[in-house]
């Protein structure tokens, strides 16, 4: 394909167009996710080869590819795009514990452990907004989804910073005279280290109940389906619920995962990021006994509103 070159300036627009189809590879996805016409994608795309004189990417039945001088292009592109990014997670420093900061996690950490023990964080910074993102999937604190994230995983890309929070305990539990049938995660879960250890060790039993819900799978104990897997912290103290020694059906050795608190190297010295990373370490710090599954009981959630 031949591109005629244009002389003009280099527009950033045309290249963050570029960069995010070349990240979605079709003309629909990108168009959506920059909120966009897809008329409007192709035109960029088109204006981009113009300028530079030269073919990016290739159209095909499957979606767009990128030719040998594209990926030079977006090689490039991506690093303006994280400098970008970087000014753009400066901005707003200079208003100390005011604005919004964004905390991504699972719902039962978020549900049951987190949110009941944000409100001494609240009372001490009243100008700050918290956004809580209930999400399994891994979101890109690079581009601003979410400024934190607490994870069950160790930290993988260089540009995070993460700490370890806690460890967290799992035990079985069920509902006194509960039959010996297993509350299990769905297919969608089957990799999760919770179901592996389950369909290792749960001896050939019939499952009863399955769902995609860690509390789901609490309530279901509760209404005496059977025995369930499940972090200590959530099912600890709750009526209705007796934990099961690991020892006894189903056997198997005792679960544990590690929650990590990840931030972007660029952010973690923000002060509003910054308060909010020193309280969880705080709040995790307190609590490691009942997290670990060390303690039955439930304490009330300190520092109240």
């Amino acid at each position: 394909m031949t591109v005629q070159k244009f002389t003009g300036p280099l527009d950033w627009d045309d290249l963050r167009v570029f960069l995010e189809l070349a990240r979605a590879g079709s003309l629909s996805a990108a168009a959506r996710s920059l909120r966009l016409s897809h008329a409007t994608v192709g035109r960029r795309l088109a204006a981009l080869e113009a300028t530079l004189g030269r073919s990016l990417m290739e159209r095909r039945p499957d979606g767009y590819v990128l030719t040998a001088e594209g990926e030079s292009v977006r090689a490039l592109a991506e690093a303006m795009d994280e400098r970008a990014q970087a000014i753009r997670r400066r901005e707003g420093d200079a208003a100390g514990l005011s604005g919004t900061v964004r905390l991504t996690m699972t719902q039962a950490l978020a549900d049951v452990f987190l949110i009941p023990r944000l409100g001494s964080l609240r009372a001490a910074n009243p100008a700050l907004n918290l956004e809580i993102i209930v999400d399994n999937r891994t979101l890109s604190l690079a581009r601003r989804e979410a400024d934190l994230a607490i994870r069950l995983a160790r930290p993988q890309r260089g540009d995070l910073v993460g700490r370890r929070l806690a460890t967290l305990g799992y035990g079985l539990y069920a509902a006194p005279g509960a039959p010996d049938t297993l509350i299990a995660y769905d297919e969608s879960m089957a990799e999760l280290p919770e179901a592996l250890w389950l369909d290792r060790h749960g001896g050939g039993r019939r499952v009863a109940f399955r769902s995609n819900s860690v509390q789901g799978q609490l309530a279901a104990a509760v209404a005496g389906f059977g025995i369930a897997f499940l972090p200590c912290m959530l099912a600890d103290g709750v009526p209705g619920l007796e934990r099961r020694p690991q020892s006894g059906p189903p056997p198997g050795p005792p679960l544990t995962r590690e929650a990590w608190l990840l931030v972007h190297r660029d952010r973690r010295e923000v002060p509003r990021v910054r308060a909010v990373i020193e309280h969880l370490v705080t709040v995790f710090t307190a609590e490691k006994e009942r997290l670990a599954g060390r303690t039955g009981r439930q304490p009330e959630p300190p520092g109240g509103p």
